[in-house]
């Protein structure tokens, strides 16, 4: 088992004790890693992801999961993931939860909108964001000389949020196209980083990594089954399997037999096949989340075994092992509930529409900064030394926005063009 050590419980800045208790209070019983887990619980960014989308909308439906409750149930997984491991587990849920803190309103179409006008300032990327905003941008820890250092978490903390531990330029120049850091925090990134001698995520990293994956194909094929959009007979479909297969390997990885294959082996469970012909009713709601809870298990435990009897497991040692029949069927899940809701051509529209309020956005706070920005983004504008970092600051209001804000905005946007127009 690894034992965490000083410099893995490192925060950039030195913090004094809180001088707030009582005289007769008990010392603060939570370790460093339970401390970061409560620091991003209780982050405004957290929060925002609430009116963030997942898949549909978080105002689609009654009860839509949303990058927020998606979070929730990452965190719930990686915790149990890393616990069966013999990782911190607060340091594995915390992971979870961050995962996803950088992403923009409308997801990853708002990342597309978001690095198309971030172009003359390195890109825009949700995981480069969530690194900028645990580091930066949520405002928790600053300085005596007003330097923000955002929820100054542990160097541990901040190793185990980064899926992609690069920045956007390589040392030979090539521009990498998934990366965990822009250029201009690199200082950040290689603090966070040292001890490793490669560019592999920490353990508690890659088991964050694979628990999104879990709760992205399980939880999201519920999702699309409660809502219509997705039906599990594609499973007994032979010919729309086929199609399936082949999108799902070009989108995710893996070979057309391979997700065939998984098909086949998710037929055999008795929780597929009492979840198929769900009805709204209470028994089929009950079958539905018995098949969520036995197939999360199901991943839980295969790579928990598949893992477990390394030498060594925390960051820099180790390796998580997904068995291969566990990847393809989360493929094929993944590809269910991503595809069925992705090629409707509402949603296309949708996403056309929301792409142009980001870029409308963009225009109108650039026109009216410094005045048009919200007074903590105002001033780290007027410190701007160049367009670019004056660009970056825009984009990362934009980026912090909840979806109903934003819409708000681009109205008013709107009418104050046709106003002036």
């Amino acid at each position: 088992m690894y034992e965490y050590t000083a410099a893995d419980v490192e925060r950039r800045y030195a913090e004094t004790p809180k001088g707030s208790e009582f005289a007769d209070s008990r010392p603060d019983h939570r370790g460093d890693f339970g401390r970061d887990r409560a620091r991003v619980l209780h982050s405004a960014a957290l929060r925002r992801l609430a009116d963030k989308t997942q898949v549909v909308g978080p105002r689609d439906g009654d009860t839509p999961r949303t990058r927020l409750t998606h979070s929730l149930e990452v965190a719930q997984i990686s915790r149990g993931i890393g616990a069966g491991l013999g990782l911190d587990p607060d340091l594995c849920e915390m992971a979870g939860l961050t995962h996803d803190i950088g992403h923009p309103p409308y997801g990853h179409n708002g990342e597309v909108a978001l690095n198309e006008v971030a172009a003359d300032c390195g890109g825009f990327e949700g995981n480069a964001q969530t690194l900028r905003i645990l580091t930066r941008l949520e405002p928790k820890i600053v300085s005596e000389e007003g330097v923000s250092f955002g929820l100054n978490l542990t160097r541990a903390a901040l190793d185990a949020a980064c899926k992609y531990p690069r920045t956007r330029t390589s040392p030979d120049g090539s521009i990498n196209r998934k990366y965990g850091c822009y250029d201009e925090d690199a200082e950040v990134l290689a603090w966070l980083r040292a001890g490793h001698t490669d560019e592999r995520p920490s353990m508690e990293a890659q088991t964050m990594d694979w628990a999104d994956d879990i709760a992205y194909s399980v939880h999201d094929v519920e999702d699309g089954i409660v809502s219509g959009r997705i039906t599990l007979h594609v499973l007994w479909d032979l010919v729309e399997l086929a199609a399936l297969a082949e999108k799902g390997a070009r989108a995710f990885g893996g070979t057309p037999e391979m997700l065939l294959d998984a098909a086949d082996s998710l037929r055999q469970l008795a929780v597929v096949n009492r979840a198929v012909d769900f009805d709204h009713t209470l028994a089929g709601y009950a079958h539905l989340k018995k098949m969520t809870s036995e197939l999360v298990g199901r991943y839980v435990g295969a790579t928990v075994g598949a893992t477990a009897g390394q030498p060594v497991l925390g960051r820099q040692h180790g390796e998580l092992v997904v068995p291969p029949q566990a990847l393809a069927e989360v493929t094929l899940l993944k590809t269910i509930a991503v595809l069925y809701v992705m090629d409707l051509p509402t949603h296309l529209d949708r996403q056309d529409r929301q792409r142009e309020r980001i870029f409308r956005v963009f225009d109108y706070l650039t026109a009216g900064a410094p005045g048009s920005l919200d007074p903590m983004y105002r001033a780290w504008w007027e410190e701007a030394a160049s367009d670019a970092a004056r660009q970056r600051v825009i984009v990362d209001q934009i980026a912090s926005m909840t979806e109903s804000r934003l819409e708000r905005l681009a109205k008013r946007s709107a009418g104050l063009a046709v106003h002036l127009g």
